[in-house]
This record gives structure tokens, sequence and C-alpha cells, in this order.
């Protein structure tokens, strides 16, 4: 069982404690031999039990379109995206683009546009999906090539889109593309593209060495109604950078999650393995691993809540989520390379549970903007803090 003093902190209130606890009981019961065996089917059914069970109502955003709160509580997402994280790394993946490919709606959605896709995404019944990186666009989003055509009645795609979560078995994608009202990031616009739209294809499924759904999608002469659009023309950049500020401290949160699993994994190791007439935990080696393993955790764990109780007090936190992300992601390589060190040759055994772990958390560090990514946003955030004078 892993450490939960963190519940405590002063970040987090009753509400969230007692939510901590809820999820640990759910997760123990449904999560304990969950198989992967399809993945897509897997994340279907996942989708469709943390909907039944009521965590995707706090994925959304408004309680008349079945979410938790009137917004989203960013300290509630990264509960629960730690606590899935520990128990079973699909599950979060299922939860996490539940709350990522419909946030753009749940922020600047029409009353129309949330109640068609919101409640479904709540419920479990609906599978959402963030499409924005592309063959050449990913780190540089202003490098878009995916082009919107708009006219009086709709607007008509063409172009690709890459490392799509979701892809091949979402049931709709809020897919960001070039507009052109100016240059750069400032010509993007945002639209609704239900999965069996004409015009839309699955390109390519896409392998990694942690499975998740993903593909490569083509557009081509897709068309969509201006219904479909969500926040206003050439405004797609803005309301991307918001759902990420939104999501960006979670993914923090869910390596968090893999990495306290993998110090369980190893103080169960270390303290049952006979080692020189002793215990392995007794070295003072691995008395010292274990330590910085622990002290980069509670770092990782006390960036990233304060970055969710910033953002939940309505403050900007594209520094604070940046270094959560980038401490949380690079610190749980860390942690969990260290387990798998410390269980020998059990650690690389495929299936073991510190030999997933080190595959699930080597994209962490890349998605959502990757740690190098991280340290230009910080630095150019304190640059420009120091330029205003503060």
């Amino acid at each position: 069982m892993s450490d939960t003093r963190y519940l405590d902190w002063p970040f987090l209130e009753p509400h969230h404690r007692a939510l901590a606890a809820d999820l640990e009981t759910w997760a123990t019961r449904h999560l304990a031999n969950a198989a992967h065996d399809d993945v897509d089917s897997a994340c279907r059914t996942l989708v469709r039990q943390l909907g039944h069970g009521g965590w995707l109502t706090h994925a959304v955003a408004g309680r008349a379109h079945g979410g938790a709160a009137e917004a989203i509580d960013t300290r509630a997402i990264c509960l629960i995206r730690e606590t899935l994280a520990r128990h079973d790394a699909l599950a979060d993946f299922a939860f996490a683009m539940q709350g990522l490919g419909s946030g753009a709606i749940s922020l600047q959605g029409t009353p129309s546009q949330r109640e068609r896709y919101l409640t479904r995404v709540a419920a479990g019944e609906a599978i959402a999906a963030f499409a924005l990186s592309e063959p050449d666009a990913g780190s540089d989003v202003a490098a878009m090539q995916c082009t919107a055509i708009v006219d009086a009645d709709g607007a008509t795609l063409d172009g690709e889109k890459t490392w799509i979560s979701n892809g091949g078995i979402a049931d709709f994608y809020v897919v960001f593309a070039r507009t052109g009202e100016a240059p750069g990031s400032r010509g993007i616009s945002c639209f609704i593209v239900d999965a069996d739209t004409a015009g839309l294809e699955i390109a390519e499924r896409i392998d990694v060495i942690a499975p998740h759904p993903l593909a490569r999608l083509r557009f081509t002469a897709c068309r969509v109604p201006l219904s479909a659009r969500i926040g206003a023309a050439g405004e797609g950049f803005k309301v991307a950078m918001r759902t990420l500020d939104v999501f960006r401290t979670s993914v923090a949160a869910a390596a968090l999650g893999l990495a306290r699993r993998a110090l369980d994994e190893a103080l169960q190791r270390t303290t049952t393995r006979t080692m020189f007439g002793g215990k392995l935990s007794d070295l003072q080696l691995t008395q010292a691993t274990l330590a910085q393993m622990a002290t980069t955790i509670d770092s990782a764990a006390l960036l990233t809540y304060r970055a969710a109780w910033m953002g939940d007090h309505g403050e900007i936190v594209t520094r604070e989520a940046a270094m959560a992300k980038l401490f949380a992601t690079e610190g749980a390589q860390q942690v969990i390379d260290s387990a798998v060190q410390l269980l020998g040759g059990l650690g690389v055994r495929r299936g073991n549970p510190v030999e997933q772990l080190y595959r699930e958390v080597r994209s962490l560090r890349i998605y959502e903007g990757a740690s190098e990514v991280q340290q230009l946003v910080i630095a150019r955030d304190l640059l420009r803090a120091h330029a205003a004078g503060h």
C-alpha cells in the first residue's frame, strides 16, 4: 500500500480525500485482474466501467451535462489519474483521454455541443479524442498544415493528424485545423468531427512500446457544419492551450502514480529478498536508492498539487504546470529505472509490474509537451516575469 500522507497536505480539501479513498476501493475491486490482450476492447470496457462508477463525471464540466461540478476540479483530476495509474496505466489512459478529448467542449463549447457530447462522455457512452499533432507539427503547433476551408454552410477539412490517442475507437475527434485568419498560431480553428463523418479515415494504426489505441487520421474533403466549431474562428490555438493547461498538470499526477507503484514493488522485493545473510533492504546502497526514490516522489507531488491548487484558485499556471510535468515525468522515469535495478532479473521479465511500468512511463516525457518544450515554457515565462519587474 502506497504512502498516503500526502492526502493530508493543505493543497487538498476533505472532499478530495474522500474521493481518493472511494476510488482506491473501487480500483482495488475492478482493476486487479483487468485483461489487456485486446487493447481496443480493453479501453472500451474501461471507459464503460469508469462511466458506470461515476469517475468520468470529474472529466467534464457542468452539472447539467453530467459533470461533477460546474468547472473542472484539477485536484480531483490529478488524484484520479494518480490512483488509476498506480493500479492500471491503461485505466489512467482511458480516463485521461475522456477529459482531454472533451476538454475543449467543457471549456468553450456551446450549450448544444455540451449537451450532445459531454453527457455521453461522462456516462462512458462515447469515447473522445484530441487531434492536434501532425506528422510535421507536434511540439511546433504553428507549423500545422491540416486545413479547414470555411464557407457559409460549414467547413471542409483536408490533411492528416497523427499520434492521436483513441484513434480508431473514438466516437468523435476534437480537431484543430488551419483556417487562415492570421499567420502562425493565430489562424487555427477547432472543430468536432464525428467518427462516422464522410472523408475521415483511419489511415494507420500505430503500435508503441506500451500498447494504447493510437492512429494516424486522414481528412479528405471532410465536411462539417459550422455548428461543429468550438470557439471563435482563428482561436483554435487558444482553445488547445487552455485545454492543455488544465490537463498537463494531470500528466504529472499520472507519473506520480506510476512512480509510487514502482516504489511499492521495490519495497516489497527488497524487504523479502535474501542476500548476503540478510535482506536486500539491509544494504546501505539499497537504502540510499530507496531514499532517493521516495524523495523524488514527494518533490514531484509537491510541484503537482501546488500547480493543481493554483489552477483551481483561478491562477495562470503555465509555468507551474510545466514544472510539475517536467519534474514528475523525468523523476518517475528515474524511480522506475531504480526499481528495475533493485529487482534485478525480475525487473526485466515480461509481465512483471515493474517491467510494465518501465514501458508505460516513457511516453509521459513526450506527450502533451516533451520535457524539452517544458523547459522552454518555464524559461520563457521566467524571463517574461523578469522583464516585467516581477
